[in-house]
């Protein structure tokens, strides 16, 4: 039987969703995708579910794309799966906590972006690293601009430098930093989340999740496009086989 990419544990009206594929550092990969989809799903039909928590083990809670799939035959399917999950976390009816304990890449932000809370620890770092590989940080726009401020979002796309939890916070990908571990921290949340009525929970989610709705509304056919025409181009197919060489790429400049 094969194992699980993600594991799904409920205790205490929490249902924790646990990223478990570090052989590839988390990468959004197709079975991934499907399993994590499947696995919101689950919680959303659970009426002993009040929240989610989406973690990871080892130290990378998801390094985006899963680039052997992306440059394979089809490298522009992953981009839609991506839109489809980041659009469920958005739209469940229960609010989806993020708790990071490692590096975050790429679509993994885009993840971190569609949960209405993030704790994220000392050992956690952030990048965009999607300019480097001759991509663009397109269909996790959707849920990340309407969050994140704008100068910020400006320098940490284009330079695709990493940041650590207190910038992150500062900028609004993530709810707050957590110095001494994640664990007590997500618990004062979710101790909270406890105590709020589903009827609430459900309504007062949809309001402040209406803004990044929109942008799923108005731009995911848009984003999806740029995204999957950048995926199959030439230089991101060299700057992603270069990822995977461990070499430098054709246009790198030292």
């Amino acid at each position: 039987m094969t194992e699980p990419l993600v594991r799904y544990d409920v205790e205490r009206a929490v249902a924790t969703l646990t990223l478990d594929s570090p052989a590839n550092r988390n990468a959004l990969s197709t079975r991934l995708v499907a399993q994590l989809d499947e696995a919101l799903g689950r919680a959303e039909a659970d009426p002993g579910v009040r929240a989610l928590v989406l973690t990871h083990t080892g130290s990378v809670f998801c390094a985006g794309a899963d680039l052997t799939e992306a440059t394979g035959a089809d490298p522009t399917s992953g981009p839609r799966n991506l839109v489809r999950l980041m659009r469920a976390l958005v739209e469940l009816r229960k609010p989806v906590l993020a708790r990071i304990d490692g590096h975050v890449r790429a679509g993994g932000l885009g993840l971190v972006g569609s949960c209405d809370l993030a704790v994220a620890g000392p050992k956690a770092s952030f990048a965009f690293t999607e300019v480097r590989l001759g991509l663009a940080p397109a269909v996790i726009s959707l849920p990340l601009l309407p969050r994140l401020d704008p100068r910020a979002a400006a320098t940490w796309y284009l330079t695709g430098a990493t940041f650590d939890a207190d910038e992150a916070a500062r900028i609004g990908l993530i709810t707050a930093a957590a110095p001494d571990g994640t664990e007590a921290v997500a618990e004062v949340y979710l101790e909270n989340l406890r105590k709020a009525s589903p009827q609430g929970l459900a309504e007062t989610k949809s309001l402040v999740t209406a803004d990044v709705l929109r942008a799923f509304e108005r731009d995911g056919e848009t984003m999806i496009a740029q995204s999957s025409r950048l995926f199959g181009s030439p230089e991101a197919q060299e700057g992603m086989r270069a990822f995977l060489e461990r070499r430098p790429p054709a246009w790198a400049q030292e």
